[in-house]
């Protein structure tokens, strides 16, 4: 029933007046509406308006219209049953929403106008009985994908959403409670920037962005998830949810989507809050979100339906999805594109989960479908402490560690490789620690570094091209077929730390390193080194390695200048060793002179035979050289003599005259 003239709403003006004083402002005083609201009559506003609650629950079954704005105060409950529709003053009307054209439309509002409904703290506002989709305010605009609210709203209080529609609530600020009950489909829109800085309680579906508008809740204290909350963007946009998500039972999620170009950014944490009201839940124990409970209320789920999803912002290490196998899933999907997941924290994360593609709690069903990327922050330290189940490539950014298993029990971790899109990208250093599965590698490339650090064995094969160094600190890495020539150095670095070249082929490293107690176990001969060779550990030669004829067998060919430092445990130089049931020594001079070789003669026993018989050589040549300059200078002595007497006849026969052949002029004077 409309309300009757006297009963109508009209903004009272008070003015107090005070002898000798200067005459005091006017102040609008809103007007007061709760008789009309209580006695279930419609109202039409004409200015700011206040409906004063009492206790209890109030049902309103009339309709709210006009121009103004609507307070509810006081303490109980507000029930509407019937849709309402205003406007408010025109004073106040600066919100600017627009609507781009083309194939791809996208609504942007700006400049909001101020809240025309608020609820005060202590005061609740329910929209709607429970059943239906009436008993909401709002003035709508319909646009591509949205039904535009106008009508924004102020929430220090409790906003109870009890409709079954789809809501745009309008812009949302204040500091208090808002919540959509369950089952109350489709659920919530948030298109817009929202100041609010409350708790928001999601029963059914929150629709955070949306491919034709944006979502922020930059302020947003918490958001109470129990049912799925969707992220979204138009093309090419960067959605960010910086909110904290709290589970209270089974059954709820968080679905991420995406377009060319745009990217989802979760960087709160999505745990289970077993204590507290809905309006203020909260976690006794962080150990709670890894422990099966009754019920599997803890239970917390992601899908990512072909999207590009991170997680982190490279600000924080707080990680998104605390929890393991039991008691959470990541569900990895493929629809135009491939999934992409990737961790961007500044500090140590662990994802305790398998990331697999089966459906909802299913989720080991089915392989995920996409790629897994560890960004290139600082600093930015994440362990796999579970097998993995998706089927693409893990990237490792510069910087970045991704780190295979925790190196404590029961938190090994692997990748999935029996796939065509696997392959292990690293620019930054892969380390495997698990301490009893046994993984296998391949396709290996970057420029980072690999450590193989845990108690198990780790093999590596096919593909291995990253250039980065190679580290054993534990547990044995094992090459089949594979090679680490293009590593920058191999070093065993620790006791009990083993390489295994059994069945790896001919192998050539640009050096090595070998601390006392590692193992070296070598395979097909020579292993050959660019650069300096450090041996200080135990050497284990593969049966049939070495020939049962060969006068000396290379066990390490260096090609470099430098000579070989250290010598294996219990192996000295010039030691005798039996292999292949022969009898050799060892040598770290050999070859060039800086390869470890095994002969059948001791090497320095050589060198020592050889330095005797040079010195007979020596003196004996010495002995020869004399007695053969004795002779040459004996052999030139006469010839000397010889000349000089030729010449001596030769001047005697000159001055003698001839018998009977004399002239007077002839003779000497």
């Amino acid at each position: 029933m409309w309300l009757t003239k006297t009963a109508c709403v009209v903004a009272a003006v008070v003015l107090g007046v005070v002898p000798g004083a200067p005459a005091a402002r006017a102040v609008a005083v809103p007007a007061d509406i709760t008789a009309a609201i209580y006695a279930d009559r419609n109202v039409t506003l004409a200015g700011d308006a206040v409906v004063r609650l009492t206790g209890g629950t109030t049902t309103y079954s009339g309709v709210i219209g006009g121009v103004g704005t609507l307070t509810v105060t006081g303490t109980g409950t507000l029930v509407l049953t019937k849709d309402s529709d205003f406007l408010i003053p025109p004073s106040q009307r600066r919100e600017k929403v627009t609507t781009s054209g083309g194939p791809h439309p996208v609504t942007t509002i700006s400049n909001p106008d101020p809240p025309a409904v608020i609820v005060d703290r202590g005061a609740t506002l329910q929209y709607g009985p429970g059943p239906g989709a009436s008993g909401v305010i709002g003035h709508f605009d319909e646009r591509p994908g949205l039904t535009l609210n106008h009508l924004n709203i102020r929430v220090d209080g409790h906003l109870d959403v009890a409709v079954h529609r789809a809501l745009h609530l309008g812009i949302m600020s204040g500091s208090g409670f808002i919540s959509a009950r369950r089952a109350t489909w489709p659920g919530l829109v948030l298109a817009g920037d929202h100041p609010f800085s409350g708790v928001l309680y999601n029963g059914t579906v929150i629709q955070f962005g949306a491919t034709t508008y944006m979502t922020r809740l930059p302020n947003v204290r918490k958001i109470v998830n129990q049912g799925s909350a969707i992220h979204d963007m138009p093309l090419g946009r960067r959605l960010v949810d910086g909110a904290d998500y709290d589970s209270r039972n089974w059954g709820n999620d968080i679905n991420f989507h995406s377009r060319p170009g745009g990217m989802v950014v979760m960087t709160g944490v999505y745990s289970w809050a077993d204590r507290g009201s809905d309006a203020n839940p909260w976690l006794s124990d962080p150990a709670l979100n890894f422990r099966v409970v009754p019920h599997n209320d803890n239970k917390r789920g992601v899908n990512i339906e072909g999207a590009n999803v991170q997680w982190g912002d490279g600000t924080h290490h707080r990680f998104f999805l605390p929890g393991n196998k039991n008691t959470v899933y990541i569900n990895m999907h493929q629809a135009r594109t491939r999934s992409r997941l990737t961790f961007d924290y500044n500090g140590p994360v662990s994802l305790g989960a398998p990331i697999s593609g089966g459906i909802y709690h299913d989720t080991l069903s089915a392989p995920g479908l996409g790629d897994v990327v560890i960004a290139g922050t600082r600093g930015n330290d994440v362990t796999f402490a579970a097998p993995q189940n998706y089927d693409g490539a893990t990237t490792i950014g510069r910087g970045a560690v991704l780190r295979l298993g925790t190196g404590g029990p029961g938190g090994d971790g692997s990748l999935r490789t029996r796939s065509s899109y696997y392959r292990i990208i690293d620019n930054g250093v892969l380390v495997v620690q698990n301490s009893k599965t046994a993984l296998t590698l391949s396709r290996i490339s970057g420029a980072g570094s690999f450590t193989q650090a845990g108690r198990s064995t780790t093999t590596l094969t096919g593909r291995i091209t990253y250039t980065g160094a190679t580290t054993v600190a534990g547990g044995t890495l094992a090459l089949r077929g594979g090679t680490l020539a293009n590593s920058s150095g191999v070093a065993l670095t620790k006791p009990g730390a083993g390489l295994d070249l059994t069945r790896a082929g001919k192998q050539t490293f640009t050096g090595l390193s070998q601390a006392a107690g590692s193992t070296l176990k070598l395979g097909r001969l020579p292993l050959t080194v660019t650069g300096r060779v450090a041996v200080h550990g135990n050497l284990v030669i593969a049966p049939g390695t070495v020939s049962r004829t060969a006068r000396q067998v290379t066990l390490v060919d260096t090609t470099g200048t430098q000579p070989v430092s250290g010598s294996f445990r219990g192996l000295p130089e010039g030691t005798s060793l039996t292999v292949a049931g022969r009898k050799l020594h060892i040598s770290y001079r050999g070859g060039d002179g800086n390869d470890v070789v095994l002969t059948t003669r001791s090497i320095a026993v050589d060198q020592q035979t050889g330095s005797a018989r040079g010195k007979r050589l020596a003196s004996k040549a010495s002995h020869w050289h004399v007695a053969t300059g004795l002779a040459l200078a004996l052999f030139l002595m006469f010839v000397l003599v010889l000349i000089l007497g030729l010449h001596r006849t030769r001047r005697q026969r000159r001055h003698t005259t001839p018998l009977g052949n004399g002239h007077a002029g002839d003779r000497p004077r």
